[in-house]
């Protein structure tokens, strides 16, 4: 899901309330992620201010982005051990590891349009409509948006992730980035069915918000745990 990957990075928002000292506003979510076979996978996520942190239940991991201090940690929690590297060389060197795995690879360039269905339904508990996205003649993409939340926070986190991208990754994202801008006036994603990548006329990527709430998040919710161990990358072999 190329335009998803915004929702796994973070950047920099502003807050119009006060919490108390060692807590931060945020935005806390719970989805359902079901890829090609149908089995479910269960994701949290959490956005506060400059931070994002992802935790992937079944996989016993987690991932903390924090942009103001250009820093990425991965987390393990059965072997409770993590890497920490700098968010924008993390970055650069993801791109340039697409380039070598697909060499030659460039992704095609398509208009992306959006239409509105007429379909509503209530998901999980959030009033939603049906908003189709096209590439040219394909159709990618069912998203179930709503306005039942006000989302400003994780919208202008996203925004500040498309900003940031270095220029390599954002030639490989661009389709990804404009099916970001087409939706944004239409509300928040609950439910998206992926069409981009079909066999038959299955879609192999489902994302299912469950619940969506604002709350006070604590800072260290962005850190490491303090007894987990720090481990050091080897280098990788030429």
């Amino acid at each position: 899901m190329k335009r998803r990957n915004l929702f796994f990075l973070a950047g920099t928002i502003c807050f119009l309330w006060v919490v108390p000292s060692g807590s931060l506003a945020g935005v806390a979510l719970d989805q359902v992620v079901r890829g090609q076979d149908g089995t479910p996978s269960k994701v949290s996520i959490y956005y506060s201010d400059h931070q994002f942190r992802a935790d992937h239940q079944e996989g016993g991991k987690s991932t903390i982005l924090d942009y103001k201090e250009d820093r990425l940690f991965m987390i393990d929690h059965r072997s409770r051990n993590y890497v920490e590297a700098k968010l924008s060389v993390w970055e650069k060197e993801v791109a340039k590891k697409l380039k070598e795995d697909f060499p030659g690879v460039m992704p095609k360039e398509r208009t992306i349009n959006v239409k509105r269905t007429g379909r509503t339904a209530v998901i999980n508990g959030f009033q939603t409509e049906e908003i189709q996205v096209w590439a040219e003649r394909e159709l990618i993409e069912e998203n179930w948006v709503t306005r039942d939340v006000d989302v400003k926070e994780v919208q202008q986190v996203m925004d500040q992730v498309a900003r940031g991208l270095s220029q390599d990754f954002r030639s490989d994202m661009k389709e990804g980035l404009a099916v970001h801008e087409k939706l944004k006036p239409y509300g928040f994603p609950i439910l998206v069915k992926d069409y981009a990548m079909t066999h038959g006329l299955g879609a192999i990527d489902r994302v299912e918000v469950k619940k969506m709430e604002k709350r006070e998040l604590k800072e260290d919710l962005f850190l490491p745990p303090p007894d987990y161990q720090k481990i050091i990358p080897r280098p990788s072999k030429k």
